[in-house]
């Protein structure tokens, strides 16, 4: 069984942009998949209609063996997958950066104390635990990077979309990164990455986007 089955998924943008051309995928367990494709191709909005973000006009969605179709069919799956956004100002919101990483532990039902310690051994294993006090809005662009990848981690999800985890970050931060991600304990993930060697290191299957539909390579 796959743990995400998209079969025919086709999007159009209010303005009339078809993007998705019924497009089919299949993420199965262990899969570290890197998602390639030109600016424009439909990748960040492909990981949004996993994640019911955005509704496709045709096509199925299964996640973990159950059909995805209402807003309460995605809300049971959500908290299983983390999506990093291309954007980290849209993954931050709260006034300190560890009040961020601790809402999603929080608002899963832990205890203040206890969302609070795994945030912050989040932010220690990510090498940024010296931001946990600094507002969001200040931070530099990698900086916000980390903390919104801390803000996925803290979570424990069974399955990442990472939307360019490496974007803005310097090389070696970069690395520190992937590494963090490769030792995760991850059922599977799909990448979007510019970067070759991102995708070199962090991938075990290739996936191209184009017109609409998506190969393996």
């Amino acid at each position: 069984m796959a743990l995400i089955d998209l079969n025919g998924i086709s999007f159009a943008y209010p303005n009339g942009n078809l993007v998705l051309k019924g497009l089919s995928l299949r993420l199965e367990e262990g899969d570290k998949i890197g998602l390639l494709g030109e600016n424009g191709a439909g990748k960040t909005t492909l990981l949004h209609i996993i994640l019911g973000l955005l509704k496709p006009a045709k096509g199925e969605i299964t996640v973990f063996g159950k059909r995805c179709e209402t807003e309460q069919d995605f809300k049971k799956i959500r908290g299983a997958i983390g999506l990093l956004f291309q954007d980290s100002d849209d993954q931050l919101f709260c006034p300190t950066v560890l009040e961020d990483v601790a809402f999603g532990p929080l608002n899963m039902g832990m205890k203040r104390h206890e969302a609070t310690d795994r945030a912050e051994r989040t932010l220690d294993k990510l090498g940024i635990f010296h931001l946990r006090n600094r507002v969001p809005y200040q931070l530099s662009g990698g900086e916000k990077r980390l903390a919104s990848m801390a803000t996925i981690l803290s979570m424990r999800p069974k399955i990442l979309l990472l939307d360019e985890p490496t974007n803005g970050l310097d090389e070696k931060t970069g690395k520190r990164l992937i590494s963090v991600l490769q030792n995760y304990p991850v059922r599977a993930w799909i990448m979007i990455s510019q970067i070759q060697s991102t995708i070199e290191a962090m991938s075990n299957k290739y996936c191209q986007m184009n017109g609409g539909r998506i190969d393996l390579v």
